[in-house]
C-alpha cells in the first residue's frame, strides 16, 4: 500500500518544497494539500470537527502554487489536492492550472476533489451550498472536455461555453486521476460517473471494508470495472494495525495527516511513520 502525507500548507509553517523533498528522501508516494480560498469572518457554518475552527483553515496557501513549488523540488513525489473546491472555482481557469501543474511535474498530480461544507465561503464565490453537487458535476464534466478535446465546448444549467482552445494538455491520459471525497448518500454516484477514485476520510468512523464493497457492487451494476476505481484513505490513523485492515479492504493507498507546523515539530513525525513504508 502507497504512503502519502498532508499538511495545511500555511504562511507559518514548514515551507511545500523543504517538505516535500523531506518525504521523498524518506520514501513517501505523495504530498496532499487541502484548499481555502479565504474563511468567512462570521462563522456562521459549524466547524465539522467541532469546537473552534483552527487557524490553519484561512492561512493557507493556493494549492497550485505550493503544489508546483513541491513539484519542482522533486523527482518521483506526486502532488494532489485534498481536496481541491470546485465549487468555488472557475473550470476553464481550474482546467487550464490541473494541465500546467501535471505537465510541469512531469505526469504526477493527482485530483482530489470535494464540494466542502462552508456556505458562506462558497456563497462568497457565486456556489449556493444546496445546489453544490449540481455544479461540481458540471464543472468536472466541462473540465473532461477541456482536457480531452482540441476544441472543447459544454452546455449545461451552471456552466456554458462554445467551442475554445485551451492548452497545455495533461501529461496521464486521458487526464489525472480525479480522486472523489465525501461519504454520503450520493457520493458514489459522483465516484462512478466522472471520478477514478474515491477518497473518504480515514478519522470518520465508517465500515470502510463494507463501504468498499458496496461501492464495487454499484460500480459493477453500472457497468463498470470495479478494480478501476482507486481507494485512498485520507487522514488514515498511522498505526500498523490500521493499515493491515485497509490493506485487507482494498485501499490503494493512506495519507498521514501533519500538523501545520515547522520543521522541528514535522521531521519527527515523517521518520515516525516513515517505518510504516514498506
Amino acid at each position: 500500500m502507497l504512503i502519502g502525507a498532508a499538511i495545511f500548507a500555511t504562511d507559518y509553517a514548514i515551507r511545500p518544497d523543504e517538505l516535500a523533498r523531506d518525504l521523498e528522501q524518506r520514501g513517501y508516494e505523495s504530498l496532499w494539500l487541502p484548499e481555502h480560498t479565504h474563511i468567512p469572518a462570521s462563522r456562521r457554518s459549524p466547524y465539522p470537527g467541532g469546537g473552534d475552527l483552527p487557524k490553519e483553515y484561512w492561512h493557507t496557501h493556493d494549492p497550485f502554487l505550493a503544489l508546483t513549488a513541491a513539484a519542482i523540488a522533486t523527482k518521483k513525489l506526486r502532488v494532489a489536492t485534498g481536496i481541491c473546491l470546485i465549487i468555488q472555482r472557475d473550470p476553464i481557469i481550474t482546467a487550464k492550472e490541473v494541465a500546467s501543474l501535471d505537465m510541469l511535474s512531469g505526469g504526477r498530480f493527482i485530483f482530489g476533489i470535494g464540494g466542502g461544507w462552508n456556505a458562506e465561503e462558497m456563497e462568497n464565490h457565486g456556489t449556493i451550498f444546496k445546489k453544490r453537487w449540481r455544479v461540481l458535476r458540471e464543472r468536472v464534466l466541462a473540465m473532461k472536455e477541456i482536457w480531452t478535446k482540441e476544441e472543447a465546448e459544454f452546455h449545461g444549467e451552471f456552466v456554458n461555453f462554445d467551442k475554445i482552445w485551451s492548452y497545455p494538455k495533461p501529461v496521464q491520459k486521458p487526464h489525472p486521476p480525479i480522486l472523489m471525497g465525501g461519504d454520503g448518500p450520493t457520493t458514489f454516484n459522483r465516484v462512478i460517473e466522472f471520478s477514478n477514485g474515491w477518497l473518504p476520510l480515514g478519522y470518520r468512523k465508517i465500515d470502510i471494508t463494507q463501504k468498499i464493497r458496496d461501492l464495487r457492487r454499484q460500480a459493477e451494476a453500472a457497468g463498470r470495472d470495479p478494480k478501476s476505481v482507486s481507494i485512498t484513505v485520507f487522514g488514515a490513523n498511522p498505526q500498523p494495525a490500521t493499515l493491515d485492515e485497509l490493506r485487507k479492504a482494498g485501499v490503494e493507498r493512506a495519507v498521514f495527516m501533519l500538523p501545520a507546523d515547522q520543521r522541528d515539530t514535522v521531521l519527527p513525525l515523517l521518520d515516525k511513520y516513515a517505518s510504516l513504508i514498506e
